[in-house]
């Protein structure tokens, strides 16, 4: 099994948490944007094979792990509708930090700024949720701690004001799978 992607991309993080927990061989094979815009038709990583599977989004990459390994994927529709939430709010936090890095600033689109206040509202909605103290972690939440870690790592947020987030990130850190897939520091 071969999973493509950056050390440094939550997204690609919680796939390499499940592929650890699951026991299943894999390689990590370091693709940059270049790359995975000529593997991949949705152009980004991660991105899986195995064998004739290929898989191009890390939600279904989950999915193929847990189902392979025999293990649990989002309990039930409020799991699943949380883990929704938190996916919207790192899509439009890394999309941000990507427009920023070329040079184009949230002032300078009303889109955008709604992309910020979507971010600063999904945080204050996840606080407020009854997040796990230990593992073992859930789907909602490795994606939950793969994106705050994420987002404290590139500067893009702060949880200064989501006490529940900053505790729950805490925790997750003491977990090996999480600690073992920490990005390189910059």
């Amino acid at each position: 099994m071969k999973l493509y992607g950056s050390y440094t991309s939550p997204f690609v993080r919680h796939c390499r948490i499940a592929l650890l927990e699951s026991g299943l061989d894999f390689e990590l094979i370091e693709t940059d944007n270049k790359a995975s815009a000529q593997q991949s038709p949705t152009q980004k990583v991660p991105f899986l094979q195995d064998g004739d599977t290929v898989l191009t989004d890390s939600t279904a990459i989950i999915k193929y792990i847990r189902e392979k390994s025999g293990q649990p994927y989002l309990a039930d529709i409020t799991e699943y509708d949380a883990f929704c939430l938190v996916n919207t709010s790192m899509d439009a936090c890394v999309n941000l930090f990507f427009l920023e890095r070329d040079g184009i600033n949230v002032e300078q689109s009303s889109y955008l700024q709604r992309q910020r206040t979507r971010v600063d509202s999904t945080l204050a909605e996840l606080d407020q949720m009854p997040l796990p103290k230990h593992s073992p972690y859930g789907d909602m939440a490795l994606r939950l701690a793969c994106y705050l870690a994420w987002g404290l790592y590139r500067g893009r947020i702060s949880l200064a004001a989501y006490p529940n987030l900053a505790v729950f990130l805490e925790h997750a850190n003491q977990y090996p799978a999480f600690a073992q897939t920490a990005p390189p520091p910059l």
